[in-house]
């Protein structure tokens, strides 16, 4: 589905002088306002294939929206439609084997005409596919078998190829390796096999190329995962080298961890890689960005705008950004949309910290005033600038409310029908 430019303009235009007022005042209220929205326009966060259908869990999935796309060049399309409608949605992230391009070529060739590009190239050793002669049910980089392993190795040089035709430049590498009960495995020997592994892995990738080494706390091996948190991952990175980086997923961590502090070490080292957005009460519960914890999602920003700051690094390019979430009650598209524009608010709220008075504040040990100054800023209403952000780039100032007010997804039922399910899953 194309949306029609005129559609967003229209939109556009009808609520277009109540915006004007709300940029005003914002605008006179923060400083740099306009270096801010040039920010903004510049920012774009990757949508990974497998979040464009309806999600699932342990215990079922229930397919609530129709519509859903039935094939890649599908959710290309359902990825151009968020982007026409944010101007912020850029990219999209694919999994192999979930979506294997036929057609490489084609494959790009219809991104672009999306306004696309493909962010890192994921692959899958923590399922047994139909045409595998060896499973990972015990494991697949770490695996006792050597060549278990090799089959784990093949297939994400495999998909680093894949990649390389379609225009990516990085893996991102998640394992699901681990034991279930004490005993079960040698810790050490595990994350031997796994670095081991990895370096044959590394050596594959193209000199413009990066790794990203995710990590997780736990699931679905329960006892122990060979990769269970950033220091495993750190680690790896390390004795990899210069090409590999530590991925933060947010939902990847125990309950209460300090994933602003993680974020700002990693980026002091030079090993922060990127990010898998998505928000979560208990676990990995991968709900929609921003919407259980929105301000712990302001303050990871206001630490990687203060870091990548630091080291020089370009907001747009220096790192990752992707959401991984699970939609299990909401139509995916605007559960993405929220998500983006969830990222969206909490970046531009980063960017609009004083950061000279903070720093004051620091040196001085003036507590108070540091609360302040960071809870002032995510207290102000950003919207606007966002907003303006989108208007600027050809986007919908309210996108979600676009998308409901055409019947976006009543279209997409039209066109597919009400019972698809989207490949992959």
């Amino acid at each position: 589905m194309v949306l029609e430019k005129y559609s967003i303009d229209d939109f556009n235009n009808d609520a277009l002088s109540g915006h004007k007022r709300k940029l005003a005042y914002i605008t006179s209220e923060i400083s740099d306002a306009d270096g801010i929205i040039k920010k903004l326009i510049d920012f774009q966060i990757a949508i990974p294939s497998w979040a464009l259908g309806t999600g699932g869990t342990r215990f079922g999935r229930f397919a609530i929206t129709g519509g859903e796309p039935r094939n890649l060049e599908e959710k290309i399309e359902d990825v151009g439609l968020l982007h026409a409608l944010n101007q912020s949605s850029g990219a999209i992230s694919l999994h192999i084997p979930w979506d294997i391009p036929e057609n490489p070529s084609a494959t790009k060739a219809l991104a672009a005409q999306y306004g696309l590009r493909f962010d890192a190239m994921n692959s899958n050793t923590f399922q047994d596919q139909p045409d595998s002669s060896l499973s990972y049910k015990f494991g697949s980089l770490q695996h006792v078998d050597s060549s278990v392993r090799r089959q784990a190795i093949d297939h994400n040089i495999e998909v680093i190829k894949q990649g390389i035709e379609l225009g990516s430049n990085s893996l991102t590498v998640w394992l699901a390796d681990g034991s279930c009960f004490p005993g079960q495995l040698n810790f050490r020997k595990a994350f031997q096999n796994t670095l081991e592994s990895l370096k044959e892995i590394y050596k594959a990738l193209p000199d413009n190329w990066k790794m990203f080494v995710e990590y997780k706390a736990y699931e679905p091996n329960f006892y122990s995962t060979t990769v269970g948190d950033w220091g495993q991952s750190l680690l790896y990175a390390t004795k990899l080298g210069e090409k590999a980086f530590t991925l933060v997923d947010l939902g990847h961590h125990l309950p209460n961890a300090n994933i602003e502090q993680i974020v700002s070490l990693l980026l002091m080292e030079g090993k922060l890689g990127g990010f898998h957005f998505n928000d979560s009460k208990y676990g990995d519960d991968d709900l929609t960005t921003g919407s259980i914890k929105p301000y712990q999602l302001f303050l990871i920003f206001n630490e990687l705008v203060e870091g990548m700051d630091a080291r020089g690094m370009d907001h747009a390019t220096g790192l990752g950004w992707m959401i991984d979430a699970s939609h299990n009650v909401k139509d995916p598209l605007e559960d993405l949309l929220q998500s983006v524009e969830a990222i969206m608010i909490a970046y531009a709220q980063a960017l609009s910290v004083d950061r000279k008075a903070l720093t004051e504040a620091q040196h001085a040990n003036d507590v108070a005033r540091c609360q302040e100054i960071l809870q002032n800023a995510f207290r102000t209403d950003i919207r606007p600038l966002v907003a303006e952000a989108r208007l600027r780039s050809g986007g919908a100032l309210a996108p979600l409310e676009l998308y409901r007010k055409l019947g976006l997804r009543q279209q997409l039922v039209k066109q597919r029908g009400q019972k698809t399910v989207a490949t992959g899953l």
